[in-house]
């Protein structure tokens, strides 16, 4: 090899080195990574131990069965100890539940794993349940397991051992799982405030050095809910019923709310939520979770179950008992304003973002519904308004906002009709072969007159997000549960007037009757603007298509909540009544005759906007590609 070939094998090497280098994690980073790497691997130790114990755990219960003479004392002690070690002494137990409340929630603890086996609200109750508390899990329907590597590598899952409840107060209940040694055991500590969704979870090691395994860092947690149906439209209870999580870092992430769905999670976890449409059950830990497994499984509609929720996760754990593993449960509503009170005098790298639970439409409309929709509801409901009033209001202010936007295209549509008849006479000029000369007509005409096609689809377009801000606000808002309107006792759900026993395409089982007002507002509505059209004969299709679709609108909000049905009957009445205005106020005689004084004054130099402008350059520019290519078929010809 030549000189410049080895100097070139030398640069190459020292940018490789110099990468390598520049790239290189710092000691911080890779001690993160490393821990990382060690709890993923103990994480699928236990897993893959875990199954042993349980068949471990079955062959005993099976001997137990089966046995002929019964067992002596002695003959006992030692069977458990085969199979739970040291922690035989909590093999066995009565299992019953204690009791923790407060003035918002009611949990019961049972002494058999010493967890939450029941939760309920005792301010909401479940559709057509007017006298118990909402049960947002029963026993049956939940487990919560830590996985525990014993010092002789024995694994053991603490659903299968009694805990004692050592302290028991309206604030605080400590559950204590006993070892075979006095000194040696672990507390799950409970305690909730006066007046609070949040629970806090401490797990706490006392002497368990020589228990459980030395190099036990973390535990592996098995978590698991069925959803109960709480609500009566089922279709969009299972729509935002979701398995939700956020990353450290402050990513959102969900399943699948259609279908069955799981996903492994490498990431730090900081929060993983149960999610019904109005209801949560959240995890939170206050470092994070680590190599988390999530599964989401929607239910059978006859079972009376929304989702299973699966979560398998590890979480730091200090065997010196130095430093509690700390864990909060919340249990309650998907309220905004409630869960955006945890954030309150709250550093921004704390946050919990728990009000990301209530979904609120896409970026700009979410944001449109935190700093107006949501604001506007809160003001008008702490005045004490009947919900009908307070929808009545917030449809008023919202028509005021986007009035001057309303006003500005019904304007750009009089001018346009103002100017049909000459039009026409364009139309009637220049046929259809002659259509570039009659776009230049046309174009011209708009000049002189000072109006853009355009003027009127633009102020419809600043509308449109408003407009779906509160498509978002009221499925979800929980403030409307169980809040009556005259004949529609839930304004959070549909208000069926006529029902059948069977599954009609597309409209369902039942008949709402405001998504039927609604309809019936649309099409007078419909009828009052195809009346403007009706000496166009090119609008024919069009107003087919526009009589098509309030019927569409039958069939597709028929299964919404009755509050977004209201609103929208509402809306189509102040429209209607608008229109009417604008009708009177506007004289398209005397704005034919305006436009002409203004062109006059104009004179040779009529008024151009931006759009009129790109469009006659875009004619100018298929005009002249148009001659250059009739003179490359003229000389292809010659």
């Amino acid at each position: 090899m030549d000189k410049n070939t080895w100097i070139g094998f030398l640069l190459i090497a020292a940018i490789v080195v110099g990468f390598s280098l520049f790239n290189r994690p710092s000691k911080e980073e890779m001690a993160a990574r490393q821990h990382t790497i060690d709890s993923i691997r103990h994480a699928e130790q236990m897993r893959a131990e875990a199954q042993r114990l349980s068949d471990s755990i079955s062959s005993f219960v099976e001997q137990q069965q089966t046995q002929t003479q019964p067992l002596t004392p002695e003959q006992q002690a030692d069977q458990l100890q085969a199979v739970f070690g040291q922690l035989a002494a909590a093999a066995v137990g009565e299992d019953k539940a204690i009791t923790l409340e407060n003035s918002k929630i009611r949990l019961l603890l049972q002494t058999k794993g010493g967890y939450i086996s029941r939760a309920e609200l005792k301010e909401y109750k479940a559709y057509g349940d007017s006298i118990n508390n909402l049960r947002l899990f029963g026993k049956d329907e939940t487990m919560t397991a830590f996985t525990l590597l014993t010092a002789n590598n024995r694994i053991i899952s603490t659903d299968q051992l009694y805990f004692e409840p050592i302290q028991t107060s309206s604030d605080k209940v400590v559950m204590r799982l006993h070892t075979d040694m006095e000194d040696s055991y672990l507390d799950f500590v409970y305690t909730l405030r006066e007046d609070d969704y949040m629970v806090g979870f401490d797990i706490v090691a006392h002497g368990l050095n020589t228990v459980l395994a030395q190099n036990t860092n973390s535990l592996d947690l098995h978590w698991t809910q069925l959803v109960p149906q709480q609500e009566r439209g089922r279709k969009f209870e299972e729509r935002y019923a979701q398995l939700q999580y956020m990353l450290s870092g402050g990513e959102m992430e969900t399943l699948s709310e259609q279908k069955s769905d799981s996903r492994k999670e490498n990431a730090r976890v900081r929060w993983i939520g149960y999610k019904d449409q109005f209801f949560s059950t959240v995890l939170i830990a206050d470092n994070a979770f680590t190599s988390s497994q999530f599964e989401s499984a929607p239910q059978n509609k006859y079972s009376g179950y929304i989702k299973e929720y699966k979560t398998r996760t590890s979480i730091d754990f200090d065997l010196n008992g130095n430093t509690p593993t700390s864990m909060r449960y919340y249990f309650g509503p998907n309220s905004y304003n409630t869960l955006k009170a945890y954030d309150n005098d709250v550093k921004r790298e704390d946050r919990l973002n728990l009000k990301e639970l209530v979904p609120l439409g896409w970026k700009i409309v979410a944001w449109i519904n935190k700093i107006l929709v949501i604001p506007m509801f809160d003001l008008f409901t702490s005045w004490g308004l009947h919900i009908g009033i307070v929808i009545l209001l917030m449809t008023l202010v919202i028509k005021l906002i986007i009035l001057p936007f309303v006003f500005a295209s019904y304007k750009s549509s009089a001018k346009m009709r103002a100017l049909r008849p000459q039009l026409d006479e364009i139309n009637a000029k220049y046929p259809p072969e002659k259509m570039q000369e009659r776009q230049q007509a046309t174009m011209a005409l708009y000049q002189r007159a000072g109006v853009s096609p355009m003027s009127g689809c633009l102020p419809m377009l600043f509308q449109f997000p408003v407009l779906m801000a509160m498509f978002w606000f009221f499925p979800t808002a929980i403030e409307l549960r169980g809040k009556s309107l005259w004949w529609a006792e839930d304004l959070s759900t549909y208000d069926a007037v006529f029902t059948w026993g069977f599954n009609i395409p597309l409209l369902g089982d039942h008949l709402s009757l405001f998504c039927l007002l609604m309809t019936i507002a649309n099409f007078g509505y419909t009828f009052i603007t195809m009346q403007q059209q009706a000496t166009d004969p090119n609008m024919r299709f069009m107003k087919y298509m526009m009589y098509a679709m309030p019927l569409m609108f039958l069939f597709i909000f028929n299964d919404y909540a009755a509050g977004l049905s209201y609103y929208y009957l509402l809306s189509l009445g102040f429209t209607i009544l608008q229109t009417m205005l604008f009708r009177w106020s506007i004289d398209e005689k005397k704005l034919l005759a305006e436009m002409e004084e203004n062109a006059k004054k104009r004179g040779n130099q009529p008024k151009k906007s931006g759009f009129m402008a790109r469009l006659e350059a875009m004619q100018r520019e298929q005009q002249r590609l148009a001659r250059e290519n009739a003179k490359e078929q003229a000389k292809r010809y010659r």
